[in-house]
């Protein structure tokens, strides 16, 4: 499509109106969805000081619409959650965990994170903290960096992400799945509106005194989505994109962060070695399945060319 067909953003009484529309209609929406959260006003803060601002900061945040959507939808799901729709598993998919992987230990067989969490150690519950609060900041400065050296790739990486985490939604509530944290707290019994929780992650909060992750999760939409686990797949499409737009040197580094993350998840009790394959394949599957659809399907194609120069 030839970019001069397309206007970019522009202020006028159209956006501004437009703009004020959806951030009031956002507020009042999510006040009576979800209730109302200091959050929100934040993110519209956010959005209309960046639309407001610049030029370039205007395409900025129009271009990362598709994270703010994703984050609005996975706020959303507090509303509507995973266990009324399907039989949470718990029992099921713990047992399957020590078949597959249980380890033996001091005469009993016990899954990994079992292992793990008897066996933690301070410098690996630091090691550990810091790779997860990788999981979204890495992905972000990574959209943001493709941003600024090539749109029509920015736009790839926001879509996939888009995708990938929509069939981890699907999963999510097609197949409820409480953490292995939740067993260790709760047994096997199903208690509705379980609250968020730190995990092993509670060992970072306190070896540095400070409430991180305890604020982190206490905003978690629903405990019962662990598998697939979506911390495993973000940095998957990092580290895809990362190679297919040849970074350097910076492509091992995501590795690191990638293989970190997935071995904190389990460390922290945060997800079975089975959540974690999960999100890998979801990872995979949602790759492949926006290069098929977004280079063969017509419609999509037309829509990304023209989101493309829209923010160019």
């Amino acid at each position: 499509m030839n970019d001069t067909t397309v206007q970019g953003p522009v202020v006028n009484t159209k956006s501004i109106l437009t703009v004020t529309f959806l951030s009031v209609a956002y507020v009042l929406l999510s006040t009576w969805v979800v209730g109302f959260k200091s959050d929100q006003i934040v993110l519209v803060v956010i959005f209309n000081t960046c639309f407001y601002a610049s030029a370039i900061s205007r395409k900025f945040i129009l271009g990362f619409s598709v994270f703010i959507v994703y984050w609005i939808l996975f706020d959303y799901m507090k509303a509507f959650p995973n266990y009324t729709i399907s039989k949470v598993h718990i029992a099921d998919l713990y047992n399957l965990e020590k078949h597959l992987f249980g380890i033996n230990f001091n005469g009993r067989v016990l899954t990994p994170n079992e292992y793990l969490k008897a066996n933690s150690k301070s410098y690996l519950d630091v090691i550990g903290g810091l790779f997860y609060l990788c999981w979204i900041p890495v992905p972000l400065s990574f959209a943001a960096y493709l941003f600024f050296k090539n749109r029509r790739e920015f736009l790839c990486f926001a879509m996939t992400f888009f995708v990938v985490n929509l069939l981890g939604f699907v999963v999510y509530y097609t197949f409820p799945a409480a953490p292995p944290w939740y067993i260790q707290e709760h047994g096997f019994n199903f208690i509705a509106n379980t609250p968020g929780n730190t995990g092993g992650l509670v060992r970072f909060d306190h070896f540095f005194n400070v409430h991180i992750f305890q604020s982190i999760y206490q905003k978690g939409s629903n405990v019962f989505a662990a598998m697939p686990s979506l911390h495993s797949a973000y940095p998957i499409i990092v580290v895809y994109y990362a190679f297919r737009n040849h970074v350097g040197v910076m492509k091992m580094v995501l590795i690191t962060v990638m293989i970190g993350i997935w071995l904190t998840a389990i460390y922290t009790s945060h997800h079975f070695v089975l959540d974690v394959l999960a999100g890998m394949i979801t990872a995979i599957i949602g790759i492949n399945l926006f290069n098929l659809l977004f280079t063969r399907v017509s419609f999509l194609t037309n829509f990304l060319d023209s989101y493309e120069a829209f923010i160019r």
